[in-house]
């Protein structure tokens, strides 16, 4: 039996960049599509003005995928920033280890 070879991923280019290698944009877009759609209805079905609603929900839409735009990229940086000392604290450590300033470190810690 003969494997087909595996197809290669899709992926979506805007202005040369794969949107998905870019952090936070599917759950963003996927929550602002949800709730534009969502608070759009809403509002369809408490004033039966489809105008309005129609403004609702884009308006709905755009705010919720920037504010969660916003939150996860500060999230997604705090988190990198975390690492980054991390990745420098036990580069540090396996640098100093068995030396003196080991145990000077270790004196200042207790």
């Amino acid at each position: 039996m003969a494997e087909e070879p595996e197809e290669p991923a899709k992926s979506f280019v805007i202005f040369g960049r794969d949107v998905a290698q870019i952090p936070c944009f599917r759950n963003s877009f996927l929550y602002g599509i949800s709730g534009g759609i969502g608070i759009g209805v809403l509002t369809f079905l408490g004033t039966s003005r489809t105008h309005l609603s129609t403004h609702v929900g884009f308006g709905s839409f755009f705010c919720g995928t920037i504010a969660y735009w916003v939150a996860c990229r500060y999230q997604w940086s705090a988190r990198r920033f975390e690492q980054q000392q991390l990745r420098e604290a036990m580069r540090r450590q396996a640098l100093y280890e068995g030396t003196q300033v080991e145990r000077d470190l270790d004196l200042k810690s207790a």
